[in-house]
This record gives C-alpha cells, structure tokens and sequence, in this order.
C-alpha cells in the first residue's frame, strides 16, 4: 500500500474550472453547477484504494450534514482505467450506488483536472469558499488504515465550521496520505 502525501496546492488558489462526465448520472457536469452557495468540496478519490474505503462511511456522512448548510461535494477519479479497470466508470457508478455517494462521482478521462488541482493521492481534499477560493487542502482526519485511530472526519469538519462561520482557519492543514493517483504511461 503505498503512502503518497498531498501536494498542498497553495491557499487562496481558485478552483480550476471543469466539465466532466459524471458516472451516476450519466452526464457531463460543470463545476460552475456543482458549487455550493457557501463553499465546495472537491475530492480526489477512487474504487480501490484502501485509504479511500476506509473513509468513506465519513465522507457520506459529512456530505449529508454539510450538503443542507450550502456546501456542494464533488468526488473525482482521475486513474488510469486501462491498468486499473476497477476504477474504470462503469464500476465507478455501481461503486457510487453501492456507498450510497449523495455526490457525483465524475471521471477524469484525460487526468488534466487532476493536474490542474496538483492532486497527488487519493484521498486528496479541496475545500474552496464561495468565491472558489481554496480555504482548506488535506486530510479528512488522522484515521488511516491499520493505526487504530477512529475515523472523525475533524479536520475537513474544521475547515467546513471555518467557512459557515466565516472564520479563518488557523489549525494546522496537514497533507492527506493516500494510494498514488494512477496516472497514464
């Protein structure tokens, strides 16, 4: 398994825009129609990595609570599906129904979005206020797979209170660990 870090796109960057294909619906999506009116989360994430699954109870349950104060959620997969066809959209989508995702689940073809954000693992975490402005980029918590510490959520949870209350997120934004995005030969 290996432990890829975060590269820590720096705060205040604005959200690359995208259109891309979302494997649940089956349409092409546009993050100026996904944003949410206070803030968005954008997730780097995909089917097989154990880092991913073994968050994903949290990630919905952050979704469903923070969906209804006015934060959008996004989930991105931007691997490689010719050497992991696991993550290939098809499966995205039983994947997505299976974890119950009250999110799209869009697929990254080409990988340029997953550029664009300097994304480096999954799971990678963007939090961007309502101007698309990144306010938080990191882990979800300090629960990873094997290190016995419960899954919280308390970071991302931080940083979304910090931007429904208009505060400055002072605490220290540590770098997600994840399995490598699969990027193409």
């Amino acid at each position: 398994m290996a432990r890829t870090p975060s590269n820590m796109l720096p705060l205040n960057t604005e959200a690359p825009d995208f259109s891309l294909f979302d494997t649940v619906s089956g349409s092409v999506l546009k993050l100026s129609e996904l944003k949410g009116d206070i803030g968005t989360v954008i997730m780097f994430i995909c089917n097989h990595c154990p880092f991913v699954i073994h968050l994903n109870s949290e990630i919905v349950a952050i979704a469903n609570a923070y969906a209804k104060k006015g934060l959008g959620f996004i989930a991105i997969s931007s691997n490689d599906v010719v050497n992991y066809p696991q993550d290939s959209p098809e499966k995205m989508k039983a994947h997505a129904k299976k974890e119950n995702y009250p999110f799209p689940y869009l697929y990254d073809e080409t990988q340029q979005i997953a550029k664009a954000y300097d994304a480096a693992c999954t799971p990678d975490f963007y939090v961007f206020n309502r101007e698309l402005k990144l306010t938080y980029r990191g882990q979800l918590d300090d629960s990873r797979p094997g290190n016995n510490i419960k899954v919280t959520g308390n970071h991302l949870r931080h940083a979304l209170d910090c931007l429904l209350e208009n505060k400055e997120n002072t605490q220290l934004q540590k770098p997600s660990i994840g399995c490598n995005i699969k990027w193409k030969n």
